[in-house]
C-alpha cells in the first residue's frame, strides 16, 4: 500500500467503473451507446452526439508513449523524495486519443522513479499494470513492451 500519496476517490458514480476495473487489472474506458465513440475521461453526457447512454468496455491495455516528462522538483511534497520520476502520457491501442497519465515503472510493484528518462521515447510500446494503493484503489502504471 502507499502512505501518504493523494488518492482518488472511488465511489462517484460517474467514474466508479474505472476504478472497479483497475481493481481487477484491466483498463476500462465509458463508450457512448450511441455513437459508439470512446471517451475519457468519463462525462455524464456524449460530446459528440449528446446521448447520456453509456457503457463501459474493458481495453486492451496497451499503448504507446505519446508523450513524457521528468518532473523535477515535484509538485507535490510527498513525491520530493523519490523525484525525479518519469511521467508519461499514454495514447491506447484501441483509440490514440484516449490518453491516460502514469508512471513507467519495469513491475507492477517497482518504484516510479526506477526507469531512467533515457529508455523512454515518443511511440515506444507500453502495456498497463497495476498497483495496489490502498485495499480499493489500484492505479495504472505502465510497463515498455
Amino acid at each position: 500500500m502507499i502512505e501518504g500519496w493523494p488518492l482518488p476517490s472511488t465511489d462517484d458514480p460517474v467514474d466508479a467503473a474505472f476504478w472497479e476495473a483497475a481493481l481487477r487489472g484491466q483498463v476500462a474506458i465509458e463508450r457512448c451507446s450511441s455513437c459508439s465513440r470512446l471517451r475519457f475521461p468519463p462525462r455524464p453526457m456524449c460530446p459528440w452526439c449528446q446521448s447520456v447512454d453509456a457503457e463501459w468496455v474493458v481495453m486492451s491495455g496497451r499503448g504507446k508513449i505519446w508523450s513524457f516528462a521528468r518532473p523535477h522538483p515535484p509538485l507535490i511534497p510527498v513525491f520530493a523524495e523519490l523525484a525525479p520520476y518519469p511521467v508519461v502520457v499514454v495514447e491506447l491501442e484501441e483509440d490514440p486519443t484516449i490518453r491516460l497519465v502514469g508512471n513507467v515503472v519495469s513491475s507492477e510493484d517497482g518504484e516510479i522513479n526506477e526507469v531512467p528518462i533515457g529508455d523512454l521515447a515518443i511511440g515506444k510500446p507500453v502495456r498497463a499494470v497495476f498497483h495496489p494503493a490502498a485495499d480499493d484503489v489500484r492505479l495504472i502504471r505502465w510497463v515498455l513492451d
